[in-house]
């Protein structure tokens, strides 16, 4: 029987033939954390009584959930993983870098990678064809020490793309619709792999958008495969060497087969407080708006930001409403600054912050007031997500958040194409 693209890469890193449920201990390509959950990470490493980590080139700390640092607290944590990267060698990446898992994609994960990253969202890295998936802080310090890890061959959910996407519908309509239609726990501990002829029309940066929600769906990965898409960015990016094909092969087995037909998909959105809570756009009443937020490691790359300024090129943010940019790596600022996309966006009232986090986390930079709303291009919505349970938080992509920024609240971004 042929294999998933899960069981592929995990196979090529176990040494052995393996399939969806066989236990595995496996050799770690990158290994990451966060100024959130690295610090938890270093002092299991210490307790552990390990004084160097296997891989320090490939094991990253990102400090980029509060960064800047917003509290004395924060930067006393920061203080520590520069600390142990000075002792063990490891990679930081300091201030104004950039959200860890556009900087993955960016710089360090290629195609058959096995990934693992104290945080929920390293299934990003699905998207170039690399098995990545979020750990527990204490499986982290392993993989730091050992560059190995344990797992169960996750089963996997077909998901198959066909169609082409109507104006003003995007990528982020595509996996909020498939979430709403699956539940938040209906991939659980399953991998998801996207195929079909939809893929010959979508960009990488798509791809990130759509690995990057996997997890919103209980999923344990996001895999798409390695193909000539994935060949352009990674030789656009110096990195072609590390480019292999990967894909399913044609008698894989899944659990499930999901046919999605974009052509018929809708502008969509999720509303407060769960992901799956979701609806299209033009179904909700008129909801007015505080905040919006273009960024996170969701939808923070140069062809968001690139889509709202089209939308926002001689228009002003509404009365009343805090329009928050927040670029998902310094590559994508520069560009976006050297192609005056961030001029067009400042010029309509947005306020533009250093590449990192910013509002997603609910630490700084945007944190919500009593009832206030916020639509936001981020991956989740859950209750006090931004800083405050006492607000509300809606779900969409760069051109509905654009469009509402505009209106002063959640609109139909197909107006602008109408």
């Amino acid at each position: 029987m042929g294999k998933t693209i899960a069981e592929k890469i995990i196979s090529s890193r176990a040494g052995r033939q393996v399939q969806a449920k066989d236990i595995v201990v496996v050799d770690v390509d990158v290994v990451m954390a966060q100024d959130g959950t690295g610090p938890l990470a270093v002092s299991q490493v210490e307790k552990m009584g390990f004084s160097k980590i296997k891989k320090p080139s490939s094991s990253i700390l990102f400090i980029d959930h509060a960064a800047p640092s917003p509290r004395k607290e924060l930067s006393n944590s920061h203080m520590v993983l520069r600390k142990f990267a000075q002792q063990t060698g490891a990679v930081v990446s300091d201030v104004g870098e950039g959200v860890c898992h556009q900087l993955l994609v960016e710089q360090y994960v290629c195609p058959g990678d096995v990934v693992i990253g104290a945080d929920s969202h390293t299934c990003t890295s699905g998207a170039l064809g690399a098995f990545a998936t979020g750990m527990g802080s204490t499986d982290i310090a392993v993989g730091f020490a050992l560059a190995q890890t344990w797992l169960m061959v996750p089963e996997t959910i077909h998901i198959n793309l066909q169609g082409t996407l109507p104006k003003g519908v995007f990528a982020k309509d595509i996996i909020i619709d498939l979430i709403g239609k699956i539940t938040s726990d209906g991939a659980t501990y399953k991998a998801l792999e996207f195929s079909g002829s939809m893929l010959e029309t979508m960009t990488i940066d798509d791809r990130f958008t759509i690995s990057n929600m996997a997890v919103e769906a209980g999923a344990k990965t996001g895999l798409f495969p390695a193909d000539q898409v994935t060949e352009a960015y990674l030789a656009e990016r110096g990195r072609k060497k590390c480019f292999q094909e990967i894909k399913a092969d044609a008698d894989a087995a899944y659990v499930q087969t999901i046919d999605m037909d974009c052509s018929k998909l809708e502008p969509m959105v999720s509303k407060p407080h769960t992901v799956d809570n979701t609806v299209p756009v033009d179904q909700l009443d008129r909801i007015s708006i505080d905040q919006v937020f273009l960024g996170s490691c969701t939808n923070g790359r140069l062809g968001d930001l690139a889509l709202a300024a089209e939308i926002l090129k001689g228009k002003k943010v509404a009365s009343g409403i805090r329009l928050i940019v927040v670029p998902a790596s310094r590559e994508v600022y520069l560009k976006a600054i050297q192609k005056g996309i961030i001029e067009v966006l400042t010029q309509a009232g947005a306020a533009v912050m250093a590449p990192g986090c910013g509002p997603c986390v609910g630490v700084h930079e945007g944190i919500l007031g009593d009832g206030e709303v916020c639509l936001s291009t981020q991956n989740r919505n859950f209750k006090g997500r931004m800083g405050n349970p006492d607000s509300y938080i809606y779900l969409c992509s760069p051109a509905t958040a654009a469009w509402s920024a505009v209106k002063g609240y959640i609109a139909d971004p197909r107006e602008v194409w109408a």
